[in-house]
C-alpha cells in the first residue's frame, strides 16, 4: 500500500511539471527606451500546448518565460486556473510592439484576462518582470515571430 502511495504521490506532483517542460525554447530580446533584455522561452504555438501553458509549475527562472503563438491577430482571452505564480502577460502585435500588460496575475485565479485589441502573441514571464525591468506598451519584442531575424 506505501509503495501505491509513493507513485501516486510522485504522479501527482512530477507529472504535471514533466509534460509542460517538454515545449521547445528559443530566444527573444525585450527591446525598451533604456535597455535590451533577453529572455529564453518556451513556445507554445499549438491549441494543447496554449491551453496547457505555465499550468501546475512551482518556479520560473527571472530570465524565462512563454511565448503563446496564435499565428495571426485575434482576441485573446487568458486566466490563471492552475496556475501557482503570478504572471505578467504581455500581449504582443503581429509587429512585436507591446499593446498592453497585465501585470502580476493572480494564481489560480479564474477572471478572464483580455487585452484590449487583437493579438499575434502573449509572452508570460515572472509576475513583476515588467515593472522591475522598465517595460512599457510600446516596447519591441524582437523574436523570429515578429520578423526579427
Amino acid at each position: 500500500m506505501s509503495r501505491f502511495l509513493a507513485v501516486f504521490v510522485f504522479l501527482f506532483l512530477a507529472l504535471p511539471q514533466a509534460v509542460a517542460a517538454g515545449l521547445p525554447t528559443t530566444e527573444l530580446v525585450i527591446a525598451t527606451a533604456k535597455h535590451r533584455h533577453t529572455f529564453t522561452v518556451e513556445l507554445a504555438a499549438n491549441r494543447q500546448d496554449r491551453a496547457r501553458g505555465l499550468m501546475y509549475r512551482r518556479t520560473l527562472a527571472p530570465d524565462a518565460g512563454m511565448l503563446f503563438d496564435y499565428g495571426a491577430p485575434v482576441r485573446i482571452a487568458m486566466w490563471m486556473k492552475n496556475t501557482y505564480i503570478p504572471l505578467d502577460m504581455l500581449f504582443i502585435s503581429s509587429d512585436g510592439t507591446i499593446s498592453h500588460i497585465a501585470e502580476r496575475t493572480v494564481p489560480h485565479s479564474l477572471t478572464t484576462i483580455v487585452g484590449p485589441k487583437p493579438a499575434r502573441a502573449v509572452l508570460e514571464l515572472n509576475g513583476g518582470s515588467a515593472a522591475r525591468l522598465g517595460i512599457r506598451v510600446g516596447d519591441r519584442v524582437l523574436h523570429v515571430l515578429f520578423g526579427a531575424k
